[in-house]
């Protein structure tokens, strides 16, 4: 199988998985256990873990706090700074129509808790329109949330001025780091953020462990989502899992060093592939954008064939998607392109793809024949260019 869907999941990195495995074998005690030796071991790991996780986006380790992943990271970052204000002058919330459905969903949630939920439309190209945000800020706004990186196109948000605009109005600034974090650089103290969410799967880590970055200088207060033993300042209840943050911290440490030839090598991997394709495919285009995008994103409109079919036609070889695989109950366009302009037809044929850091030359090149063959035969057949089809993401 060639995997081509690094925006949905990551694979493991080898050196991750070394340095997790004696974290489930041997060193398996419970990190709150401080009476004895294995229980130690395991906290000393969790908190050298914390510390990577925390350098990766230049945070102090005191300032991460372990959940089971970005979603949940989104969900306490919006939920619990909303509770922790409760009944104040601030019931604004203000996000964007091309964020997370976990963002989305979270702020629409708080509706029923007597707050505003604002979501700002965006331009076709996608980067958030700041005179727009500057207009919502005239009304006291609590919290703003923004994703450094699109989930679905890659772009990536101008997130500085979106946060200087934020704290000149007295707001919160949260940012969903997930696609971003180890492939950007990035620094939650220059970009000015208060509230940060990071995932382990995205960057070559475990799937189920994920962070939230809490600024301590001037203190951001939060309430937690669950009740339970106190752990993670009392933020986050529950075990803390060791391998798992293990293998998340040697993840960020990997990323560091690694990310400037990871994105070089994977823009020439880019490149590639969209000429190999376009010299199969007349017509091919890649979804308009604003501004600048993540190196391994592509989100490319097929002329002739619907992205379903031509998931179909080569899921025996090839791993592609067509949006956020968060949302994959739904039968409708992916509302990220949706809410750029892009029409239900166009939608239905667009796919997503994510090289990564194992994605190899061969990997592209047969990538792209499997999908120039799939698309051509399909053109040849009337109902998979039919207008107005509507899909399930994948």
């Amino acid at each position: 199988m060639i995997y081509l869907d690094n925006l949905a999941t990551t694979q493991p990195d080898p050196r991750v998985l070394a340095v997790a495995e004696p974290y489930f074998r041997v060193e398996f005690g419970n990190p709150h256990s401080a009476e004895h030796r294995l229980g130690q071991s395991a906290a000393e790991a969790v908190e050298r873990a914390r510390g990577q996780v925390g350098a990766l986006i230049g945070a102090e380790p005191r300032e991460i706090v372990f959940t089971s992943g970005a979603t949940e990271a989104n969900n306490l970052a919006i939920k619990g700074a909303a509770r922790f204000a409760g009944a104040g002058e601030r019931r604004r919330i203000v996000t964007f129509a091309t964020e997370h459905k976990c963002v989305l969903e979270s702020v629409r949630d708080l509706e029923a808790e007597n707050f505003e939920p604002v979501i700002l439309p965006v331009p076709p190209g996608g980067l958030a329109d700041l005179l727009a945000l500057e207009a919502a800020l005239r009304t006291p706004t609590l919290l703003v949330s923004v994703m450094a990186a699109n989930n679905e196109t890659g772009i990536l948000q101008d997130i500085g001025a979106i946060a200087r605009l934020a704290r000149q109005a007295g707001a919160l600034v949260h940012s969903d780091l997930a696609q971003a974090a180890g492939k950007i650089p990035l620094d939650v103290n220059a970009l000015g953020l208060d509230l940060a969410s990071i995932s382990g799967h995205k960057i070559y880590g475990p799937k189920g462990i994920g962070a939230l970055y809490v600024r301590r200088r001037p203190r951001v207060r939060i309430k937690p989502l669950f009740s339970g033993g106190g752990q993670e300042r009392g933020l986050r209840a529950g075990t803390i899992p060791t391998p798992l943050a293990v293998g998340f911290g040697e993840a960020c440490r990997l990323a560091g060093p690694e990310m400037q030839g990871d994105a070089a090598r994977i823009e020439q991997l880019r490149a590639r592939l969209i000429g190999r394709l376009g010299n199969r495919i007349a017509g091919l285009a890649e979804t308009s954008l604003a501004g600048p995008r993540l190196a391994g994103a592509l989100s490319l409109r097929f002329p002739a064939a619907r992205a379903l079919d031509l998931i179909a036609a080569c899921q025996d070889r090839l791993c592609v998607s067509t949006g956020s695989a968060c949302t994959s109950a739904e039968i409708a366009p992916s509302h990220v392109l949706t809410a750029m302009g892009v029409s239900p037809d166009q939608a239905a044929r667009t796919l997503r793809l994510g090289i990564g850091r194992f994605t190899s030359p061969a990997d592209i090149d047969e990538a792209a024949d499997l999908l120039a063959d799939a698309h051509n035969h399909l053109a040849a057949t009337p109902r998979s260019g039919a207008a107005g089809t509507v899909f399930a993401e994948v």
